[in-house]
């Protein structure tokens, strides 16, 4: 899946699989979410949107289930004590 660069809130990178109808997105944190079943016209807004975090928290998260697919580009790794010590 190509994933597009993009900087907005937590969002790092998106991307879409159109015969999975799958979208991915990366976070700032090096996660790598996935969701499934989600429709072009959602993919179509993300990308268009002047604010995709917006977008993305109001269409993709508070909608559909994520899975974690792995580090991300960045191959950075979440670590559990990280949750921790955060203020």
């Amino acid at each position: 899946m190509d994933m597009q660069r993009i900087s907005s809130g937590k969002l790092r990178a998106i991307g879409y699989d159109r015969g999975r109808r799958a979208l991915r997105v990366e976070l700032d944190d090096g996660r790598l979410l996935e969701y499934s079943g989600v429709g072009e016209e959602i993919w179509r807004r993300l990308q268009a949107s002047a604010s995709p975090w917006s977008t993305y928290r109001d269409a993709v998260e508070e909608e559909f289930s994520p899975r974690e697919v792995g580090a991300g580009a960045t191959g950075k790794k979440h670590n559990p004590l990280d949750d921790l010590f955060r203020p």
